[in-house]
């Protein structure tokens, strides 16, 4: 399959008006898989851990929790489920887009599947759901009048650097989109180029590499949404 600057997924058809695209259905895969996992990896829970699975659950969502705590403190447990949410749901998406058949099969000449994060919507989305609630929280925590005052104050100095900050956040959700978007399509168009010019071997090392982005796409949106969240919501980040 050959790339251009693809924006947008191919639709693979309608439900009533609603477009139906590749993405879209990788997305409620993606979901499927994972709740499965969480019901299959939580049900009849010991307290000694005798699955595997129950063991490698145990660990990365420890290993998750202890991070989150290093940062958010008392607020992890609020804090915590939102952004390990984000982490494994976009690092499952991007391993998940490596598996054989993803841009190979196709329906109606376009692909069945494709990576949920080659889709700018999809990231943009993320992008901007981490900005809701990270502004949500902020507001939770500080109050309406607190919180208004980290961008409007009657000192025209602080106001003006009050405005800046308020453009920086909108460059955030730009930033994650495009950075989550870029990295995960810039891949995609790579092995698609190097799979059809080299059917063994040769692609192996760039399938590993993409394992590798992938997690780290996801640990870096994972742990800059939480960085966002916990400077928003402390009293002194809006006291000028």
């Amino acid at each position: 399959m050959e790339h251009g600057i693809v924006l947008k997924p191919e639709v693979l058809g309608y439900f009533k008006d609603f477009p139906i695209t590749n993405t879209l259905l990788t997305s409620w895969i993606v979901m499927i898989v994972l709740i499965s996992i969480s019901v299959l990896a939580t049900f009849r829970v010991k307290l000694i851990p005798v699955s595997p699975l129950q063991n490698l659950f145990e660990l990365i969502i420890e290993t998750g929790y202890q991070t989150v705590a290093d940062l958010a403190h008392s607020k992890t447990k609020i804090f915590f489920p939102i952004v390990m949410t984000f982490f494994l749901y976009i690092c499952f998406g991007n391993l998940i887009g490596l598996f054989p058949g993803f841009a190979t099969i196709t329906f109606k000449g376009e692909p069945l599947l494709r990576s949920i994060n080659s889709d700018l919507n999809m990231t943009l989305g993320l992008a901007l759901t981490s900005a809701v609630l990270t502004h949500g929280f902020a507001i939770y925590y500080l109050g309406v009048v607190d919180y208004l005052k980290k961008w409007f104050t009657l000192n025209p100095i602080f106001l003006f650097v009050g405005l800046l900050e308020l453009v920086g956040e909108a460059t955030k959700i730009v930033s994650l989109s495009f950075r989550l978007f870029g990295n995960i399509f810039a891949g995609e168009v790579v092995l698609s180029t190097i799979s059809s010019i080299f059917a063994f071997i040769v692609p192996l090392p760039f399938y590993f590499l993409e394992i590798i982005v992938g997690f780290v796409q996801a640990a870096v949106f994972m742990m800059l949404t939480l960085v966002f969240m916990v400077l928003l919501s402390e009293k002194h980040a809006t006291e000028h």
